[in-house]
């Protein structure tokens, strides 16, 4: 049974080479890499897909309990939106060839959803902004599935719009932070505010 010590050296070995690589990163250079054979690593992995699994949960656990930190910052809601927006730029801006690799994979990986190894975490992302939206933002009579579709949409966007930057950086971060934020706030904007527990 492989140790938990053993896959974790594993993985900081997956993790040097993918930071180099990006998405050619191979597990034959994996394999080198960590001073093993290929049939090991994929004793501890099963295959390419789950090495990128186990590599996805390594790197999005960060993220989420970050994203969920900005969603709960004591800001106005406009700070707060680009917050959250500038959590996940700002992610994929410190490790590019990691961002890469899981969201634009090898095409010969098979079995991978389109936004590769990164789905689940964007599902939770998802999923938390739903919720936020839902406890802080009065959208009407259909605020319940209002927030559900927000949450999906604004995922989409900053993964979509992201993508984008990050390939071709035409202005830095803090723009794009902005130029995102200008897109979501017509309606946040005009949205009131949920009362709080104990309010009126």
């Amino acid at each position: 049974m492989p140790t938990t010590d053993r896959r974790s050296e594993l993985l900081d070995a997956a993790d040097r080479v993918v930071r180099r690589d990006g998405p050619r990163a191979s597990m034959n250079t994996i394999a080198a890499e960590a001073g093993i054979t290929k049939p090991i690593l994929y004793r501890h992995f099963g295959d390419k897909n789950g090495l990128y699994r186990a590599l996805a949960e390594r790197h999005t656990a960060g993220l989420l309990e970050a994203v969920r930190a900005a969603l709960a910052l004591q800001l106005e809601r406009r700070d707060r939106v680009e917050a959250v927006i500038d959590t996940y730029l700002a992610a994929i801006e410190a490790r590019p060839q990691v961002y890469r690799f899981l969201v634009h994979p090898d095409p010969a990986a098979d079995g991978l959803s389109p936004a590769g190894p990164l789905a689940p975490a964007l599902r939770m992302i998802a999923d938390e902004l739903t919720l936020a939206v839902r406890e802080q933002v009065d959208l009407g009579p259909d605020s319940w599935v209002l927030a559900a579709a927000w949450g999906q949409a604004i995922t989409g966007m900053v993964l979509a719009g992201g993508d984008w930057w990050l390939e071709t950086r035409p202005f830095p971060r803090e723009r794009m932070v902005q130029t995102l934020a200008d897109l979501l706030w017509g309606r946040l904007a005009a949205a009131g505010e949920r009362p709080t527990a104990g309010g009126h």
